[in-house]
């Protein structure tokens, strides 16, 4: 079974725990952090630097992924939905 990516480091999800936040602005900064490293991962599939994706480029990753989960596997998907 291939290692699914690690969105939010542990070392960033104590960081937030940490932080004096409320449980919502906890949730989005996870949800933000996990979303960045997500789109590093998409940035460099596509081969653009993260600055220059598009929303097409991320909408048309997304349904390249949920392709290869439904032809493959979730296995062989990035996102393990």
């Amino acid at each position: 079974m291939m290692e699914s990516p690690q969105f939010l480091s542990p070392e960033a999800s104590a960081d937030v725990d940490a932080a004096l936040l409320s449980s919502t602005e906890k949730f989005l900064a996870r949800l933000t952090l996990s979303s960045q490293n997500l789109l590093k991962i998409i940035a460099e599939d596509v081969g653009v630097p993260i600055e220059d994706l598009t929303h097409k480029q991320i909408i048309a990753w997304f349904e390249k992924d949920g392709k290869i989960r439904r032809e493959q596997g979730i296995d062989a998907a990035v996102l393990k939905l």
